[in-house]
Order: structure tokens, then sequence, then C-alpha cells
């Protein structure tokens, strides 16, 4: 095993190394979700990802575009199946962490670009969060590609960088609305930088400003033409604290993200527990990069809890992850000597086996967990619910079904269905359900329910039932199987409403 690690190791500078890393990444942990979620379909925020791709726009009625932008054109290429989107989630992480190895590149070599990327992993952040791609983990990459643009834009000053800087940026906006504490923290670290005048005295920061607002000006115009933003569902959604909840909701945040940096802060400090004075007496002077790096990522999460406290809104630490990385990268690259290769060897081994045992003994054990504790989304019913669904809709009409509205369940049949049916969200922003439209009706429309969705339930029942003439009413029970062993069952109810031409 030594010697396998060190031909790996060795290989990190000459160019394979980190490709190979990658490449065994996505492959463990694209098994592992296979697994894992054997018995159950995925999870609703990847489904809603999808449905949003199917019709590519500037805008949609709670995230910004980008999260459907990358659905699309993943399924241009691959099917909408599970394993599809298990390989997109670890793509996604992938990408990101070859990012983060391309600026780490610009400070270190060898052992230390490995130990950045063996650290990251054991964050909870590129294998576990990232298995629901929505419009966090769709910023994993675009966060560290924005960095790595500032970077080279603030130190070169030159005009194309300072595009590249100013795009990027806007992209991550168009991920989600909290980027904002990103761009937060570009202006943070220009700031307090000592070479701050430099740039400000270029035209750098001014190109990359019209550069990303240049992007973002088709979102804004979709927001204004449209009537709904997703700011105002953010605010909806997450507003409304006293002064009291939101100071300890910024609290928690704070905590949140310390947590889960200890880890990989404590593997670290025991890796260099030996040379701890001399990495003490290094830290001062800071690289001018590091330092920029570091003051981007203290920024962007200072920012966030004092926002809350003035708007009254509420935070998740899950929320700056994509940018987390850059604590661990600074960590490891302010050392000015070698880390000990047996060091390193040993925290790839622990982290190889940590893949391992996860993939061999955890996948299985969350697949056996789960078909007796179903998920509280409702997830180990999708497939199933929809295959029954359909049998019912082929026996009443011979066109496919072109429309479904509802919660959870119904986005998932227009997943799961082989008709791939539109989803329509019956909801506004305030979450008052609407009756879907006469040419839905008209046309093929059906809705289900899991059993605690209420709102959903009286819905169907009380205003969609009566003005929908024809409509036939569903109840049914799914009960899902792992290997045989029969799962918890749940009763499912709906309503399918006939081509009017086939009534």
């Amino acid at each position: 095993m030594a010697s396998f690690l060190d031909t790996w190791l060795d290989g990190v500078d000459e160019g394979w190394g980190i490709p190979a890393f990658l490449a065994l990444f996505i492959l463990l942990w694209t098994v592992f979700l296979g697994i894992a979620y054997l018995n159950a379909d995925l999870h609703p925020d990847v489904i809603e990802a999808w449905a949003i791709g199917r019709t590519p726009d500037w805008g949609g009625a709670k995230h910004p575009p980008l999260m459907g932008w990358v659905t699309h054109a993943w399924t241009t290429v691959f099917p909408a199946r599970d394993w599809s989107f298990h390989l997109l989630a670890m793509t996604n992480s992938a990408a990101a962490l070859w990012i983060i190895d391309l600026m780490t590149r610009r400070f270190a070599r060898g052992d230390k670009r490995a130990i950045v990327l063996l650290l990251l992993l054991l964050l909870p952040v590129y294998q576990f969060q990232a298995q629901r791609f929505n419009a966090n983990s769709v910023l994993f990459a675009v966060w560290p590609l924005a960095i790595y643009c500032f970077l080279q834009s603030f130190e070169t000053r030159h005009a194309g960088w300072a595009v590249a800087a100013g795009l990027a940026g806007a992209l991550a906006i168009l991920g989600k609305y909290y980027s904002a504490f990103l761009i937060f923290g570009f202006v943070f670290a220009a700031i307090w930088h000592p070479v701050r005048r430099a740039y400000f005295a270029s035209a750098a920061p001014w190109i990359s400003a019209v550069a990303g607002l240049l992007l973002l000006a088709p979102h804004i115009h979709w927001m204004l033409g449209s009537g709904t933003s997703p700011f105002g569902y953010a605010l909806a959604t997450h507003g409304g604290l006293t002064a009291g909840r939101a100071f300890l909701s910024g609290l928690t945040f704070l905590l949140g993200i310390a947590a889960t940096l200890a880890l990989p802060g404590l593997v670290w400090a025991v890796m260099i527990r030996t040379r701890a004075g001399d990495y003490l007496k290094g830290l001062a002077p800071l690289d001018p990069g590091l330092l920029l790096i570091l003051l981007v990522a203290v920024g962007a999460i200072l920012a966030p809890p004092a926002v809350s406290l003035m708007l009254g809104n509420s935070l998740s630490a899950v929320w700056a992850s994509p940018g987390l990385f850059a604590f661990v990268l600074v960590a490891v690259c302010t050392a000015r000597f070698p880390v000990s290769r047996t060091e390193t060897r040993r925290l790839a081994a622990g982290v190889l086996a940590l893949t391992l045992i996860a993939v061999v003994l955890l996948a299985p054990a969350h697949a056996y967990y789960r078909n007796r504790h179903p998920f509280s989304e409702g997830r180990n019913y999708y497939s199933p619910a929809a295959a029954e669904v359909m049998k019912r809709w082929r026996q009443i009409s011979s066109v496919p079904l072109k429309t479904v509205s509802g919660d959870k369940l119904a986005m998932a049949l227009a997943f799961y269905s082989p008709d791939h049916p539109a989803y329509v969200i019956p909801f506004n922003q305030q979450y008052v359900w609407q009756t879907p439209s006469d040419a839905a009706l008209r046309e093929g429309w059906a809705t289900i329910c899991l059993p605690d969705e209420e709102t959903c339930q009286v819905w169907l029942k009380h205003q969609v039932a009566p003005v929908a003439p024809g409509a036939i009413s569903l109840d049914f029970v799914v009960q899902p199987q792992w290997w045989g062993s029969a799962g918890i069952p749940a009763r499912i109810t709906g309503l399918l409403v006939p081509p009017r031409a086939a009534r």
C-alpha cells in the first residue's frame, strides 16, 4: 500500500495523479449513492432542478436559473435516470476539486496539493451535501472558479482576467442570490489587502463590474417583466425573524461553519504537530495571494450574520459550504516546510479506507435502514407511485399524460413517468394553491399526494375535483422493496383528468 500511495503522490506533479484521484472519487461515490439509495428515489431538490431545466429561462419562481441550465445541458447527453443524476452530483464535486487544485498550484507543489484535496474530503460537502444537486451544490465549482479568476485579476490587473472574474461572479449570483456575499468578499478583500491602491487604480475592478452586470442583465430584465422574483421567495421563506432569533441564527451559522471545519483542522494539526512552532512563525507575513483568498473567505462569512440581523432572516451553514475550501487551502499552503511523506501517506490511506467503508458497509446499511424508516420527503414512494399512476392512465387514455401539478410527489411523477409530463407548480410565492388551467385539464392532467401532504389533499378534493368533469379519483397503496424485504407501505391519493376527447 505504501508503494502504491507513493507512486500516486509522485504522480501529482507528473500530471496524472490528480485526474486519477478525481476519476476514482467519481466512481466510488457514484457507486455509494447508487447503493445507499437503492430503494429510494432522487431528492426532491434534484427533481426540481430537472423540472426547471426542461425549459431553460433566465429566471424561475424559487431560484435563479443556473441549476436548471446545468441539468438541461446534462440531460442532453445523459438520460433522466437516478444513476445519471448521482453521476452529475459527483462530477460537479470533482469539477470543484479540480478548480481548487488549479488554485493550489499557485502556492504549492506535490504532496501539499494532494493534502488539500484529501482534507477537503473530510468535510461533509463534496459527497453528502453534493448528492442533492440544487441551488446550493451548483455553486461548489462556481465559487472556486470565481475566487480563482478574482485572484488572477487582482494580481495581474489584466483585462481578460477582469472579465473572467466579473462573469464568474455573476454566474454565482445566477446560481443563488446568497452569492452576493461572495461579491462582498471580493470587495472586502480588495479594500483590506496591502496592494489595494494598485488594484483600484487600474481598470480591472470596473471591467469586472461591467462584465458581471452584462451577464446579469437578462435575468434582471426577466425579473422586471415576469412579476415573480426568487429574491421575494427567499425573503418570504427565510425572513420574519425577531432580532433575537436572527442573532441566534447568525451565531448558529458561524458555529456550524466552525464545526464543519473542525475535523480537517484537527487532522492538519496532527500532521504538522512536530513542526508547530515553525508553522506559527511562518504565518507572518502571509503570501499576498493566500492573504487575498483568506480575506475573501472571511468577508463572505462575516457578512451574512450582519445582514441577517438587519433583515431578520434565518441562515444555514450549508449555504457557506462552497467557500469553505479556502480555509483548508490557506492553512496547508501557509506551511513553509515540506510535510512528512509518512503523514501524507497516512492521510491518503485513511481517506481511502473511509471511502471504502462507506461504499461497502455504510451504503447498504443506509438502504436497509431507510427501508424500515422512510424519508420524510417520501422518496421511497416516488417511482412505484408513478408506475401505478401510469398503469391506470394507460387504461383510460392512449395519449401521453401531458401535465401534472401538486407537491413533491406530483413533481416526482413528472420525472419517473415515461411520458415525462410537464410539471406546473400549483402555488404562488405565498403558497396559495391555484386551480389548474382549462387547457391543462382539457389535454390531460394528473396529481398525486402523500398522506402527510394535507394541503395537497384538500386542494385536489375540494378545489380541483369539482371543476374537472370526468375526473377519476385515485386511492392506492405502494410498498417499496429492498432485496426482497418489504418496506413501510404508504397510501397515495390522486386525481386523473383524461383528455376531453377520451371522455
